[in-house]
C-alpha cells in the first residue's frame, strides 16, 4: 500500500457520500493508492461524479479571494455572506483545500461562526455543489447551521449537487433552493471494505495479524470479509443513517420528516421530483433567486413562507407585492383655531378625556421597508440604512429626522453602496486604530448616534 493515509480515509470508515462519487474516486485514485488495479463491486462510476467544483456561481470574486487564502473565506454580498460548500466534505482538512476540491468541515464551521458575530452579515447563502464527504464532523456543522438560522435567515443554493452529506448541510438552512436540472438526496452512508488478500497471494506474501480482542481485527484488508463482519458493519451503517435521518427532519421540520427521509432509501432525485419529495423547497435560477433572498433581508421584499413539499413553485411563477412606500401622514385640520370651543353650561359637567391609546407596534419588515423606500432617503442612504438597521425607532419618527438632515456628504452614498461587500469596513476603526495615520473617521451608527442623540 503506497499511500496508507489516503486509505485510512477511504476505506473501511463510514462515508456519507454518493455511491457514484466514491466509486469514481476509487476508480481514479485506487491504482496510485494500493499500487495495482482496483476493482469496485456494487456501485458504477459516473463521468460527471468527477468534475471538478467551482468556488462559486453566485459571486465571481470568491474563487480569487479563496485562492488568495482570504482570512474570513467567504464574500459579503448585499448584507449576504456567501459560503461555497463544494467538492469533497472532509474532517479535519485544510482551511478550505479549494485547489484540491476538498472543503472541511472546520473552515466551514470557522466561517459560520464568523458570519454569525458578523453584524454588516443580515443573512447567510450557502452555495452547495457536493456529492459528500465524511461522516465525522458533518453532523456537528449540522447543528450550528440550525442553530445559525435561530439568529440570521440561512438559504441553501444547490448549484448543481447537494448529496448525502452535501445534502445533510443543506437541509439545516431556513430554505433551499434549485434549478430544475439539481440534484439532492442520498441520505445514506456507505462503507467500502479492500480486500488484498489475493494479491498478497499471488505475490507469495503472507500477513498475520496478531490481535488482542475478539473483534480487534474485524475488516482488516488482508483477508477476506466475514459474513457476521459485515453483519456488523452493515448494522453500524443502519445506526449512522438513523443519526442522518434525525438531523435532516431537524432541519427540514414538517417538509421532511425523519421518517420520511428514511422512506427516500437514499435515493438521488432530480428538479420537481426532489421538490415533491420535500427535499427542497423551489426551483429557481439560483442569481435570481439569491437577489430575492437579498432584497428580503434588506426589507425590499416581503417575507416569503416555505414551499409546501407537495408542489413545486419558481421564481417566475411567484406572486410578490412590494411593500408600500412609506408616505408623510396628511395634515389635519385644527379646527380648534379657527371656532371656538362652546363654553360648558352652568352646572354642567365637563366629560374626561378619553385615555390615549399606545399605537400598534409597527412590523419590524415593514418599518425597514418604509424608512428605506421613503422619498427622504434619497441622497441620505447611510443615515437611513442606520435608522432602519440600528435602531428601533418607528418610520415616521426617522423619515422627520431624514427629512431635517442634510443631503450630500458622508449621507449621500446610496443603499446598494452602503450595504455592498466593499463597506464592510464602515463601522471599523481606520488606520489610526492600529498605530499610525489619519484619525479614524466616525461609523454611520457613531454618526447617528452624535447627530440625532441615539445612545
Amino acid at each position: 500500500m503506497r499511500h496508507p493515509q489516503i486509505a485510512a480515509r477511504v476505506f473501511h470508515t463510514p462515508l456519507l457520500a454518493a455511491p457514484a462519487k466514491a466509486a469514481a474516486f476509487i476508480m481514479g485514485l485506487g491504482p496510485r493508492i494500493t499500487g495495482g488495479d482496483v476493482e469496485v463491486l456494487g456501485a458504477e462510476a459516473s463521468p460527471e461524479a468527477s468534475r471538478r467544483a467551482r468556488a462559486s456561481l453566485l459571486d465571481e470574486r470568491l474563487e480569487g479571494d479563496i485562492r488568495a487564502g482570504g482570512r474570513e473565506g467567504y464574500r459579503v454580498r448585499d448584507g449576504v455572506a456567501v459560503i461555497p460548500v463544494t467538492g469533497t466534505l472532509v474532517h479535519r482538512g485544510a482551511w478550505l483545500g479549494q485547489s484540491s476540491g476538498e472543503t472541511s468541515y472546520e473552515g466551514l464551521a470557522a466561517q459560520i461562526d464568523t458570519a454569525r458575530r458578523d453584524r454588516m452579515v443580515r443573512g447567510v447563502a450557502l452555495e452547495i455543489d457536493s456529492f459528500g464527504g465524511e461522516v465525522a464532523g458533518c453532523f456537528s456543522l449540522a447543528d450550528q447551521i440550525r442553530e445559525l438560522r435561530e439568529e440570521k435567515p440561512v438559504w441553501a443554493f444547490v448549484s448543481d449537487h447537494a448529496y448525502s452529506a452535501g445534502y445533510a448541510i443543506a437541509s439545516q438552512a431556513t430554505r433551499i433552493i434549485m434549478p430544475r436540472t439539481a440534484g439532492a438526496g442520498s441520505i445514506g452512508v456507505i462503507c467500502m471494505h479492500a480486500d488484498y488478500s489475493a494479491r498478497l497471494e499471488a505475490m507469495g506474501m503472507q500477513v498475520t495479524v496478531i490481535a488482542a480482542g475478539a473483534h480487534k481485527a474485524d475488516g482488516n484488508p488482508y483477508a477476506p470479509l466475514p459474513e457476521a463482519v459485515r453483519d456488523d458493519l452493515q448494522a453500524e451503517m443502519e445506526q449512522l443513517r438513523g443519526i442522518f435521518a434525525e438531523t435532516v427532519g431537524q432541519g427540514r421540520g414538517a417538509r421532511l420528516s425523519a421518517e420520511a427521509a428514511l422512506a427516500t432509501e437514499a435515493r438521488c432525485l432530480i428538479g420537481t421530483d426532489a421538490i415533491e419529495a420535500g427535499l427542497a423547497d423551489e426551483i429557481a435560477n439560483p442569481r435570481e433567486a439569491f437577489e430575492a433572498f437579498a432584497d428580503e433581508i434588506n426589507g425590499r421584499a416581503p417575507a416569503r413562507q416555505s414551499t409546501p413539499a407537495t408542489g413545486a413553485t419558481t421564481m417566475s411563477g411567484q406572486t410578490t407585492t412590494t411593500p408600500p412606500a412609506a408616505t408623510t401622514p396628511a395634515p389635519t385640520t385644527d379646527t380648534s383655531a379657527t371656532t371656538p370651543a362652546p363654553a360648558p353650561q352652568a352646572g354642567a359637567s365637563t366629560p374626561e378625556a378619553p385615555a390615549p391609546t399606545a399605537p400598534a407596534a409597527e412590523d419590524p419588515k415593514a418599518r425597514i421597508a418604509a424608512i428605506l423606500r421613503s422619498p427622504e432617503a434619497e441622497g441620505r442612504g447611510d443615515l437611513a440604512h442606520s435608522f432602519a438597521f440600528d435602531s428601533d425607532m418607528a418610520s415616521a419618527e426617522a423619515i422627520k429626522h431624514l427629512a431635517a438632515a442634510p443631503k450630500g456628504g458622508a449621507g449621500a452614498s446610496s443603499l446598494s453602496a452602503s450595504i455592498d461587500a466593499e463597506a464592510t469596513e464602515l463601522e471599523t476603526p481606520g488606520a489610526s486604530a492600529s498605530g499610525g495615520g489619519a484619525p479614524a473617521e466616525p461609523g454611520i451608527q457613531s454618526r447617528a448616534a452624535e447627530r440625532w442623540g441615539k445612545k
